[in-house]
């Protein structure tokens, strides 16, 4: 059975808010982890985040037994940069990225592969076979 992705409005602001939230987070980095960036990029990520997929899934995410390392290491490192401690948050932070959205980078991995200048270069020997220990564990989005 195949499922079309349909791309809907709410969808759309989802993806936007998403990005924003990653381009804030990137310049709260860039101008040495100003604490008001961070968070603006996390709230914005989390709400891109739950208007792309749903406020039902996002709860389901965060809150799936094998979830509950990310989500506590990603919400700590939220409190901490909200608190004025971003670089101990943007560590907490990315770990618990990590570990939240690890099952993803096999299928991040087969679609990147697709992009047409980003897929050429992928094919080069070397990092092809990088690529292809992932190739057989994609994950359904």
């Amino acid at each position: 059975m195949m499922m079309s992705f349909e791309m809907n409005d709410r969808k759309k602001i989802g993806l936007g808010l998403t990005a924003f939230g990653v381009f804030f987070s990137f310049l709260g980095i860039m101008f040495v982890f100003d604490k008001g960036l961070l968070a603006m990029g996390n709230i914005l990520f989390i709400s891109g985040v739950s208007l792309t997929i749903g406020l039902k899934s996002t709860m389901q995410f965060f809150t799936k037994r094998q979830n509950y390392k990310g989500t506590i290491s990603f919400g700590t490192g939220f409190f901490f940069v909200v608190l004025g401690w971003p670089i101990l948050g943007m560590m907490l932070e990315t770990y618990g990225f990590f570990v939240l959205f690890s099952g993803f980078w096999p299928t991040l991995a087969v679609f990147v592969q697709k992009i047409p200048v980003l897929g050429w270069i992928i094919q080069l020997p070397y990092i092809r076979s990088f690529f292809d220990k992932y190739r057989g564990k994609r994950v359904p989005v």
